[in-house]
């Protein structure tokens, strides 16, 4: 091999390993789900509902989950940790987690106290988790998506869905196929 051979192959090598960091500093670092996606609450929901109501929000996203969830955690920790995504659903939505077995009280829509979990089972019918369940602002529920969704796009994709009223005229699958 010739020396300027060796030269060209020793900066292109040069120039990838330069690219890499640049390419891995164009995406966003991601953020904590719990400080960035998810709003802090006192688990009254009527009380979160005249709040959204008052900031403009098109819907309350409840995102139920528990601990010992793979699919939650993976939302968590590709999804739900990315700033486009929690930048556009924090715009759009209120947005509060529930543990499915969790032991806190909580004031639902109507104003009745039970806890996190027969909120879940009992209200929602919640058996597998996630679920991300989108109420109206009169606490009505008008989407639920069960299971983690493939990635960052598809999420946003369901945001739009419920945020754009899309959901009023047809379904989510059909939504995805029409937005190709």
């Amino acid at each position: 091999m010739t020396t300027h051979a060796t030269r060209t192959i020793f900066q292109l090598a040069l120039l990838a390993l330069t690219l890499v960091p640049l390419g891995l500093l164009a995406a966003a670092d991601p953020r904590n789900p719990y400080d960035h996606f998810f709003q802090p609450t006192f688990g009254d929901f009527q009380e979160e509902l005249d709040e959204a109501r008052a900031d403009g929000k098109k819907a309350i996203l409840i995102f139920f989950e528990m601990d010992e969830c793979p699919f939650c955690h993976r939302m968590k920790q590709q999804v739900l940790n990315q700033p486009e995504v929690q930048d556009y659903f924090r715009e759009h939505f209120a947005i509060f987690s529930v543990d499915v077995e969790g032991d806190v009280e909580i004031t639902d829509f109507q104003g009745n106290t039970m806890r996190q979990s027969d909120f879940a089972f009992r209200e929602f019918r919640v058996r597998a988790t996630p679920v991300f369940q989108f109420f109206n602002l009169d606490g009505e529920p008008i989407v639920r998506f069960t299971g983690a969704t493939r990635d960052v796009r598809e999420f946003l994709q369901l945001g739009e869905f419920v945020a754009e009223g899309h959901h009023e005229e047809m379904n989510f699958t059909r939504f995805k196929r029409e937005a190709r």
